[in-house]
């Protein structure tokens, strides 16, 4: 008599092919309706049978490239329909997804790949103007583990394989995979004290993740959920594609911002939640929402900077609750939906359940405050192992027990009156613009290969958190000197010509 197979922790890919059984000519991806100018691509609709047959088509195309089972595949794409097909079959096919984020140039690119060990990259052509193809190939090209180069959309360059091409003919030969959450599905990257840090996770801290935002949030089976986060990170990944995968709806995708073209997808697709960063989902909250928006039935506002979640406004739209989540670079999360008040309610030291005030619901995590004065996470979203802090020198001899939780760094307290946990300020030593953290220290480095007199600061920023400003002799001349440094954007522009402003 045969016995029984032991339960294994669910996948995303299985999430999706349990959805796919259910309703196969469902709507499940819906892409920007402004596709065409950011990517060059007309927008996609596909039911869960039409996103399967891509998954599959891209799945075998990957295990016939030579890519072995359990390697690294880094993805650099935009909020599109190809990121949500490209992860499922990297999963599908059994390896890895490390997500790159679109303001990385050369020198992040770089390094990301060579600590990954990366053995594929996969890149849009070109992006709101800017050719992710050159860069992604520029980038292999320091990177000795990478075998295989290929990218979506036209004018790909020499060498790079088109993934276009793959979606158009019949799927080849899969490979057979065990699916088992406790495998590994991700990897992000961080910035720390100690400098930058790759986050690896498996498929259960990203559903655990999504769990913890769907059931605070009391997101609907079935559900059109409309994600206008960028999702390159832990927080992305779960906040779109656990959170969808979850509910088993639709998943309308945004690629940030164009404010009005947001609320006209709302509308098209009749969207119920709307996912988006929490100071963007608090300006549309300010004026008449449900007339504007009627279709909302939950807003998912993802902050960032949670440190400003206290001293917020108020929510004032009552037929689409807010549900505040807290985020802490790639360590973890945690979230609260508001009271008919609209305001931010206390957040309680200890277990916290999803949904929050359920008494037995299921425990998302647990919050403390450590020993340094600083908040901790642990559970099954937090990677301890990713965060686990540096063998002292001289002691490589000596046993340390391990930490049995995350340290994020941001200083925190209990408040006395309340109980709740007070959040006061970020990680010390560490900028952030918006999504975007590096080390304080690297700015006075990268000012100091501009030459005398250059200066490059962070200021405070009440909506990114930071906002960066440069000053040299020659504006011009700088910001030519950090793109041949390979860093990006945000740097880069921090020496925009200011003549003109007023």
């Amino acid at each position: 008599m045969n016995q029984p197979a032991p339960a294994v922790s669910p996948t995303l890919d299985t999430l999706f092919q349990r959805t796919l059984m259910r309703q196969p000519h469902a709507p499940a991806l819906l892409d920007p309706l402004n596709k065409a100018r950011v990517t060059g691509h007309q927008p996609r609709r596909m039911t869960y049978a039409e996103a399967d047959t891509a998954i599959e088509a891209l799945s075998a195309h990957f295990v016939e490239s030579g890519l072995p089972a359990n390697s690294v595949i880094a993805i650099q794409l935009p909020n599109t329909v190809e990121f949500v097909l490209t992860v499922l079959a990297a999963h599908r096919a059994g390896l890895v997804v490390a997500v790159l984020p679109l303001l990385w140039r050369h020198a992040e690119l770089t390094a990301a790949l060579n600590r990954t060990a990366a053995r594929a990259i996969v890149a849009m052509s070109k992006v709101d103007g800017v050719s992710y193809a050159d860069l992604a190939m520029h980038a292999a090209a320091e990177a000795f583990s990478i075998r295989y180069v290929c990218g979506f959309g036209t004018d790909l360059p020499e060498g790079m394989a088109s993934l276009d091409d793959v979606l158009a003919r019949p799927p080849g030969t899969a490979r057979a995979v065990i699916q088992d959450g406790r495998k590994a599905a991700m990897i992000s990257f961080d910035v720390t004290a100690e400098g930058f840090r790759p986050v690896p996770r498996p498929h259960f801290s990203l559903i655990a993740g999504g769990l913890a935002m769907s059931l605070e949030a009391d997101i609907r089976q079935g559900a059109t959920v409309m994600a206008a986060f960028t999702p390159m990170s832990f927080a992305g990944l779960a906040s779109s594609l656990a959170v969808w995968l979850l509910c088993g709806g639709a998943l309308a995708l945004h690629h940030p911002f164009e404010n009005d073209v947001l609320e006209q997808q709302i509308n098209a697709h009749e969207c119920e939640v709307l996912i988006a960063p929490a100071q963007l989902a608090l300006r549309l909250g300010d004026s008449n929402l449900a007339a504007r928006l009627p279709s909302l039935r939950n807003v998912i506002g993802l902050w960032r900077a949670p440190e400003q979640v206290a001293t917020s406004e108020a929510w004032t739209s009552p037929h689409a609750p807010l549900t505040d989540v807290y985020l802490f670079g790639e360590a973890g999360l945690f979230g609260a939906r508001r009271g008919e008040d609209g305001m931010p309610v206390p957040v309680m030291p200890g277990p916290h359940g999803a949904p929050r005030e359920q008494s037995g619901s299921s425990i998302a995590g647990e919050i403390l405050v450590t020993p340094k004065g600083t908040l901790g996470l642990r559970g099954p979203m937090a990677p301890i192992a990713a965060y686990a802090p540096p063998q002292p020198a001289g002691d490589a001899l000596i046993a340390h027990p391990p930490r049995d939780y995350v340290d994020t760094g941001y200083a925190a307290r209990i408040d006395r009156t309340s109980g709740a946990i007070c959040i006061t300020a970020p990680p010390s030593g560490i900028m952030a613009v918006g999504g975007y953290r590096f080390l304080s220290n690297d700015l006075q480095e990268w000012a100091r290969r501009l030459g005398q007199g250059a200066l490059l600061t962070a200021l405070p920023d009440r909506l990114s958190g930071h906002r960066l400003a440069g000053r040299a002799q020659d504006n011009a001349r700088a910001r030519e000197a950090l793109s041949e440094l390979g860093l990006n954007p945000l740097m880069v522009e921090a020496f925009r010509d200011r003549s003109g402003a007023i």
